[in-house]
């Protein structure tokens, strides 16, 4: 059977968890890329095609004109409207790509979602290269946060306090996304949470969650995240409503939301599997073929009624972050280590000698520790333990 995957940069979830998955199932995999030196660097052995994937009608003709697909696949935060767009031509299983475009799109997610009677948020949209002087004669609810409509992984995302500093930073976006439309939202407080969902448009499995605890306003750099294997009933059937709204129960869904004196809100909806390594310790964590059941389902293959996952499961995740711009001079090696009835591993995100700037995202990550086990407090000192241990240098 062939699967088509569409990628843009490597990533983890792609290398060590989907492409393994997909040789286990036995399906010849044809990646579809527009950087394919990069692909090729990792996988000299996989068939990889250069195409425009962020145009669907680019990947529907490239496609066309090669092996006939069985799934078309990705995992990308910014090809999940083009796949589905290419699955549903082909006639073959994949998401709604209306669910997807509501989904990518911060701004009618938030419509949407109104619409529906879901959820009202407070929203602005400023369209690329429109002056945001515009913004000072609507009733923003300060603080607000400002961030890319079609945004991901925290990049350009502020809070901000005020209007002189709102025209400040959307100006500052601007300049460096000239092609970017931006959104304006009522800054929804809370505790920071996510849920993790597999679905196959009959069936949709709650696979547990994470408690995320952020850096320092103004920026929202994902620092820390706990597992979470059950939010209470109240929270996930609140979550659970309005992805149905959007119309998302296909494939894996990663939901970030806050929770306020019992209320869930959505903060953004990534409809695909969680990254940062994040999908790999899940993995992990439950006992289950994760990657399988994802790839199963774009085959049109039912889930089963029980994943058969292990609930007693406890995690963690820390991301060591840059605190300065430089040149990274010194930093640990990846390492596994078993300890006390938990299981480490530290894995770099950056290499000795490259030099970057100090972003304010999720790009200052240095590298990435997660931990499993069973008892939190042991998990949570493994990690702490580990951290102190280690030495990041970084030379103006």
């Amino acid at each position: 059977m062939r699967l088509y995957v569409l990628a843009r940069n490597p990533t983890d979830s792609v290398t060590e968890g989907f492409l393994p998955a997909a040789r286990r199932l036995g399906l010849d995999v044809t990646l579809l890329t527009d950087q394919p030196e990069s692909h090729r660097a990792g996988h000299p052995d996989l068939e990889i095609l250069e195409c425009d994937v962020r145009d669907f009608r680019a990947v529907i003709s490239r496609i066309s004109t090669h092996h006939t697909p069985d799934a078309v696949f990705t995992n990308s935060d910014h090809l999940q409207t083009q796949t589905a767009l290419a699955a549903e031509y082909f006639g073959l299983p994949g998401k709604d790509w209306r669910a997807a475009l509501r989904t990518k799109d911060k701004a009618q997610m938030r419509r949407h979602l109104a619409a529906a009677g879901a959820d009202a948020a407070w929203s602005a949209e400023l369209a690329a290269g429109q002056d945001p002087a515009g913004l000072t004669a609507l009733d923003v609810p300060y603080p607000c946060v400002l961030k890319p409509r079609e945004g991901v992984a925290s990049e350009d995302v502020v809070l901000v306090d005020g209007p002189d500093q709102l025209l400040k930073r959307c100006a500052e976006i601007q300049a460096r996304r000239p092609g970017a439309a931006l959104v304006v939202e009522e800054y929804l407080a809370g505790e920071l949470c996510t849920l993790e969902t597999l679905g196959d448009g009959r069936l949709r499995h709650v696979l547990g969650g994470f408690r995320t605890e952020l850096s320092p306003p103004p920026y929202f750099i994902e620092e820390r995240l706990a597992f979470e294997p059950a939010h209470p009933e109240p929270v996930v059937a609140q979550v659970l409503a309005q992805l149905d709204a959007l119309g998302v129960g296909f494939g894996a869904c990663h939901t970030e939301f806050v929770v306020a004196d019992g209320r869930a809100r959505l903060i953004e909806v990534n409809y695909r599997a969680i990254g940062d390594q994040c999908d790999l310790l899940l993995a992990q964590l439950l006992g289950i073929p994760l990657f399988e059941h994802i790839l199963r389902t774009h085959l049109g293959e039912p889930l089963p009624d029980s994943l058969g996952a292990r609930t007693d499961g406890r995690a963690r995740l820390d991301y060591p972050c840059a605190q300065r711009a430089g040149t990274l001079t010194a930093a640990p090696t990846a390492g596994e280590v078993t300890l006390d009835g938990v299981q480490l591993t530290y894995r770099p995100l950056r290499r000795i000698g490259e030099r970057h700037d100090l972003y304010g995202t999720n790009r200052d990550f240095l590298g990435v520790v997660r931990a499993t086990g069973t008892d939190q407090a042991a998990v949570d000192r493994a990690v702490a333990d580990f951290i102190a241990a280690q030495h990041w240098e970084i030379t103006p």
